[in-house]
């Protein structure tokens, strides 16, 4: 495997994101759109948890959620987040960082209907991190609106897509007696990205 170079790296980090993205799903990583996404609160305590990623759009990373879960919590108190993934079958990790917005109601709308119909019912009934009596409540719940929404389901008032703009994206490549190769790219203002090579 070729090392990682700063003279052979696109200047757009989307670009060489897509292509690890690509790389690994053809290769067969195991559900390689799951992502830790770490979240804090306005007082720093951290927390971390495996979401999936589900688009590159307009520079930014695309995920969605309940807005009532401990992450959309602390994304109101604090709109910082990194991502990492890691594609062990490649031998990559992407690093990420920046900062979070919520989507519009009609894009989390858009996508919202796209998912399978259970999915949505389960998405309906859920109040994401809250505590719940048991799981027959939860399979309760979801019968009961099963009937009710037979076909479409509303979109829940909670829940919805949030974009993280990356201020700085780090690829991380594997290599020989630990001698990684890490290029980090860091948005600069007007848009543009310089890369830098970190020591592993």
């Amino acid at each position: 495997m070729a090392p990682l170079l700063e003279s052979e790296a696109p200047k757009d980090p989307f670009v060489l994101f897509n292509r690890w993205f690509r790389d690994a799903s053809e290769a067969g990583a195991l559900q390689p759109d799951a992502v830790t996404l770490a979240t804090a609160t306005r007082s720093g305590a951290p927390s971390a948890r495996m979401v999936l990623f589900k688009a590159v759009e307009a520079g930014a990373f695309v995920f969605y959620s309940n807005h009532g879960s401990r992450k959309g919590r602390e994304l109101v108190q604090n709109n910082r987040a990194a991502m990492v993934f890691f594609w062990s079958i490649k031998r990559h990790q992407v690093r990420v960082s920046g900062t979070v917005r919520r989507l519009s109601r009609e894009a989390s709308a858009d996508y919202f209907h796209s998912r399978p119909h259970g999915a949505q019912l389960s998405a309906l009934a859920s109040r994401q991190s809250r505590v719940v009596a048991s799981r027959d409540v939860l399979e309760k719940a979801v019968l009961a609106l099963a009937r009710r929404y037979p076909d479409e389901v509303p979109l829940p008032r909670d829940w919805g897509g949030y974009a993280l703009t990356p201020r700085w994206i780090e690829f991380w490549e594997n290599r020989e007696d630990r001698l990684h190769d890490r290029l980090r790219y860091v948005r600069q203002q007007g848009g543009a990205w310089r890369i830098e090579r970190l020591s592993p």
